[in-house]
């Protein structure tokens, strides 16, 4: 009997020898846990296959050299950069018509509108999380976003809730923005809400791409032009009153269309925009 249960013993030992993790059944069997989990882990979170590279389009660069100021003034060399960065933009982001169809033109004011605020940062290759913009027929309604009735006032805006991802512009709106002379410019006003929205804030305050000694006279220098544009003493459209983010989108569309006349009128708002993009807008050589 003694025997019997000895022997037994040793059997319930080897079996419960196959499940320690010192066993080769146990090892094979993390192996193949951590394999599954990778594998989730791979797919979820693997980057975004691209559709292939769009080729530049004549139509895109008789647009440009018609319309876009910012490209007419760009060096060949430059040009070349802004052309194949509009690519790689279009390449990314999808455009898609709401009860309109996407013409060329469209697609080259949108994208110009995309590459003119991000043209100083040569690593800058693409809006974060930006994935579809949303061209429509019309000025669209807050809330429900109709295109017919009344108080249609919206000309764009960065979608959030079930349209995070998404950028909203009115066609009439972008075309005014590159077609008729002055400062307002829709498309290049709501990309640059996206790059404020770079640092995780939609705030006006852009210490993503503004050096942190550069912060205090940035936000001074919001509080005076506010007062000034409130006794209208200021160049500046009023909208820009609405907040310190509608602020910096105002005061970028002014930068972009109108260099020359923002400098003239606001030269210190026009040297930390410089700074701000990186970008000599006045050809004097140095930036801010």
């Amino acid at each position: 009997m003694t025997w019997l249960l000895a022997v037994a013993n040793l059997r319930v030992r080897r079996r419960f020898c196959y499940l320690t993790p010192m066993s080769p059944t146990f090892t094979l069997s993390a192996l193949a846990v951590l394999l599954v989990f990778g594998l989730i882990i791979y797919f979820i979170f693997r980057p975004k296959r691209l559709p292939p590279l769009p080729a530049f389009r004549a139509e895109w660069r008789n647009t440009l050299l018609k319309y876009v100021s910012f490209y007419q003034k760009l060096e060949p060399a430059d040009r070349q950069r802004f052309e194949a960065r509009m690519q790689s933009f279009l390449q990314g982001v999808k455009l898609t018509g709401i009860e309109t169809e996407i013409g060329e033109q469209d697609r080259a004011f949108i994208a110009a509108s995309a590459i003119i605020p991000t043209f100083g940062f040569p690593r800058w290759n693409q809006y974060p999380k930006l994935e579809q913009v949303l061209l429509y027929k019309t000025h669209f309604r807050w809330g429900d976003f109709a295109t017919e009735g009344n108080d249609r006032r919206v000309a764009g805006m960065v979608g959030g809730g079930f349209l995070n991802g998404k950028l909203l512009l009115s066609r009439p709106s972008l075309h005014r923005g590159f077609k008729v002379e002055g400062p307002d410019n829709t498309g290049i006003h709501e990309f640059t809400h996206l790059l404020d929205k770079a640092d995780g804030e939609t705030d006006g305050i852009p210490d993503y791409f503004l050096e942190n000694d550069h912060l205090i006279p940035w936000v001074e220098m919001i509080r005076k032009e506010s007062i000034a544009i409130a006794k209208g003493d200021s160049k500046i459209d009023s909208y820009a009153l609405t907040n310190q983010a509608e602020f910096f989108a105002v005061a970028a569309e002014y930068f972009f269309n109108q260099p020359y006349k923002l400098n003239r009128d606001h030269p210190i708002l026009f040297s930390l925009l410089e700074r701000v993009f990186q970008q000599d807008m006045n050809n004097d050589g140095k930036i801010g």
